[in-house]
């Protein structure tokens, strides 16, 4: 069993930064590989970004390629979202999610632990 908590969420205005933060409890957080994603009001659930287990390989969604960058501190058990250049259309739920393997994936139904999720607001 995994426990997620994400934190860091908030209001920003378009053009901030927000750094989301998600700590792991739980398994051997070194053994997870660890997704963000997120899902907006009546939208689906959708990929953000991911990070293998070492940090060799990560993932982003074209979306937010260039502005977010997901990194982790397997020493802290904890994996972050830095967003920065935010946009209106970023406002979500921000979930973090976490699989027993090597590689990261890019789809929810390839993870198995998910946190309860923190809400992101950008304003115009």
């Amino acid at each position: 069993q995994v426990w997620l908590v994400e934190s860091g969420g908030g209001l920003v205005q378009a053009g901030g930064s927000l750094r989301l933060s998600c700590a792991a409890s739980g398994r051997i957080f070194s053994m997870l590989a660890m997704g963000w994603f997120r899902q907006g009001p009546g939208k689906e659930r959708v990929f953000v970004a991911a990070i293998s287990r070492s940090s060799s390989n990560t993932d982003y969604a074209d979306s937010v390629k260039g502005r977010f960058t997901i990194s982790r501190d397997n020493a802290k058990n904890t994996v972050y979202l830095q967003m920065n250049s935010l946009k209106p259309e970023d406002t979500a739920v921000y979930y973090c999610a976490a699989r027993g393997t090597m590689a990261p994936a890019t789809t929810y139904t390839e993870y198995d632990y998910w946190g309860q999720g923190t809400q992101v607001t950008v304003s115009s």
